[in-house]
Parts: structure tokens; C-alpha cells; sequence
């Protein structure tokens, strides 16, 4: 039984699009509000990483010995696995069956950490190669590559195996790639620069994190405050309203 006082945590563990949810119109930060007073949303993400990099995490940030563990894990990687071998990100690569099993690896830790743990697999988004052409000639002029440093169409197959894996792991997850462009003009709509999501792009997966999370009996509108709500509580005697009830 919850504890007053006690929230649940949803840890959101990713990359550079994770890592940035908590800005304005981010999904994480829209997580966070429709969770507030219920749930702790902790943001871990990190730009630029890859699952080969992440690994390096999972003793620091989901320790086998830790007494009370997340209660829904997000695990949001593959647009820098995805990135081409010979072009300007080649080293953040990671080969596609590797990709595959670093996330099997991650999915396992979590659920070694706590076997009851929601953990919900994201694909990466689609990549807008105009965009990050367009992108690049913003920061390097007339030195940028002529060629995007990924493509959409690998990064598709990332994706599938991302979709993959949750399905043999009986996992929940989100086709990010596949949901996004199913909406006409979505290269500018969802994303900022070929990759990254705009406000628009954010709301998509702020709608399905919470379609998954309800889906997994974490409704915010059932699940209870930490503290009493201010109309509970007395004027004349407050303390009555703070008693742990039994």
C-alpha cells in the first residue's frame, strides 16, 4: 500500500530527445504535469549516446541494490545507433544486431531490478534528410556534408527491430517512426531539425506514453496525492488530515 508522502517514479531513459523533454512544450514536462502530485517523472537522458554507451549506465542509474526502484522505465534509443558509417556521426554507430541486444540487455536489467516494472520500448522518430541537411549548412556553412548523416530509411529498420524485440519480450512499445509519418507535412511539423521533435512531435509521444502507462493501470486520475488535497483539509484542526490512515 502507497504511504502518504510516497509517489511512484517513472524514470524516462534516453538520448539527446529524452534529454531535452523537460523544455518548453517537451514530453517529459507534459509527462510530469499530468502526473503531478502522483508520480515523480525523472528525466536521464543523454545526447548524443547510443545502447552501446548506455550500458555503461544501468549500475549507476538502475542499481541491483536499490530499495525502491522505478515503477515505469521509458527506454527511448536508436537515432544515434542509426546514424551511417562513413559520414559525420559514424561514431556514435552501433550495427543493427547490436543495437537489438544492448536493448534486450537494458530491458533485462530493468526487469532484474524490479520484475513488475512497466518498461516501454520507443522507436526512434523518423529523420527528415532535408532537415538535417538544412541543419548542418546552419552550423558549417559551406563545409557541411552534402549527404545526411542518416537516413530515414535505416533508421526504419532500427525501428522494426526495436518493435521486434518488445514483441518477443512481451514489452510495451511505441512505433514513434510509423505513427509520425502517417500525417501529411510531417517533416516540419513534428520535427525541428530532421530529427529533433517540435512542440507538435512532443505531444505525440506525451499521448502515447500515456495511452501506454494508463494501459498499464497508471490512470492519474485514480492514482492518489501524495498529501491530502487543501479541501481536506480543516481550518480549525490541519493535523487531522495529515494521520496516516491505516
Amino acid at each position: 500500500m502507497q504511504s502518504m508522502g510516497d509517489r511512484p517514479r517513472f524514470v524516462l531513459f534516453g538520448d539527446s530527445i529524452t534529454e531535452q523533454s523537460f523544455r518548453t512544450g517537451g514530453w517529459g514536462a507534459a509527462l510530469a504535469d499530468t502526473y503531478s502530485r502522483k508520480a515523480d517523472v525523472v528525466v536521464r537522458g543523454y545526447g548524443g549516446y547510443n545502447t552501446r554507451w548506455a550500458l555503461f549506465l544501468l549500475n549507476h542509474l538502475f542499481p541491483l541494490s536499490c530499495s525502491a526502484p522505478p515503477a515505469a522505465t521509458t527506454i527511448f534509443f536508436g537515432a544515434n545507433d542509426a546514424a551511417l558509417l562513413g559520414r559525420t556521426s559514424e561514431r556514435q554507430h552501433v550495427p543493427i544486431e547490436e543495437y537489438k541486444e544492448n536493448l534486450r540487455k537494458i530491458v533485462y536489467r530493468l526487469k532484474e531490478c524490479s520484475p513488475t516494472m512497466l518498461v516501454v520500448l520507443i522507436t526512434p522518430p523518423p529523420v527528415d534528410e532535408d532537415g538535417r541537411k538544412e541543419f548542418a549548412r546552419s552550423l558549417y556553412g559551406d563545409k557541411a556534408m552534402e549527404l545526411p548523416e542518416r537516413t530515414n530509411e535505416t533508421t526504419g529498420v532500427y525501428a522494426k527491430q526495436c518493435i521486434e524485440l518488445a514483441k518477443e519480450l512481451q514489452v510495451p512499445y511505441i512505433d514513434l517512426w510509423s505513427q509520425m509519418q502517417e500525417t501529411a507535412g510531417w517533416q516540419k511539423m513534428f520535427l525541428s531539425d530532421g530529427l529533433h521533435l517540435t512542440p507538435e512531435g512532443n505531444a505525440i509521444l506525451h499521448k502515447e506514453v500515456v495511452r501506454v502507462f494508463r494501459d498499464a493501470h497508471f490512470r492519474a486520475e485514480e492514482m492518489p496525492y501524495d498529501f491530502p488535497h487543501h479541501s481536506a483539509i480543516s481550518g480549525d484542526d490541519p493535523e487531522q488530515a495529515f494521520l496516516q490512515k491505516s
